[in-house]
């Protein structure tokens, strides 16, 4: 990939990145403000599980990929493989650091689960990144990707409705699953 190549693959990462952040603090409200609408529910937290925060990273990476697509697609490796590695390390991230951090203190602070969703961005981000000016790998790989990309969109919507009962799943402030019935 020539330098011109990775400095575009860079600029759309990291305009990226600042949109994926902005969007996905917009998505936290968007339930709320939309009066419980089940359908606005399934693209944003309808509750503040862990599971409903990793939709904010989820929906809005996957609308900028749609949006870099066509401008990355001739010059961009391994596009598909990138973006969904990007936001599988992302939502990976969030757990990771929110259950080790209040592990240690015993509670949710604020400012740091803040910091967490930005830094989870930019892990993926970078990562998307990386792959993006890789040298070019199987065409399989893109495949699988936009499988489990797939599967974990139809995963957000469906545990929206019908969530498991695991602690991921589970709103701290009401002890509740899922969308509010």
């Amino acid at each position: 990939m020539s330098q011109v190549n990775s400095r575009s693959a860079f600029v759309y990462e990291l305009v990226g990145t600042v949109f994926i952040i902005i969007l996905g603090s917009i998505l936290h409200f968007t339930f709320e403000w939309s009066g419980g609408n089940p359908v606005v529910g399934a693209f944003s937290a309808v509750n503040e599980s862990v599971w409903e925060h990793l939709k904010l990273v989820f929906w809005p990476a996957l609308l900028f990929m749609l949006i870099e697509h066509r401008p990355l697609k001739k010059t961009a490796n391994n596009f598909v493989l990138g973006k969904t590695v990007g936001v599988y390390l992302a939502i990976i991230t969030i757990p990771i650091i929110f259950y080790s951090y209040t592990a240690v203190t015993g509670k949710s602070i604020f400012l740091i689960d803040i910091s967490t969703f930005v830094v989870a961005v930019i892990i993926g981000q970078i990562s998307s990144y990386k792959l993006l000016t890789h040298k070019k790998l199987s065409e399989n790989l893109d495949r699988i990707s936009l499988v489990l990309l797939v599967m974990l969109g139809i995963a957000f919507v469906l545990f929206t409705f019908y969530p498991p009962q695991l602690p991921v799943f589970r709103d701290p402030n009401t002890g509740k699953y899922g969308i509010p019935q």
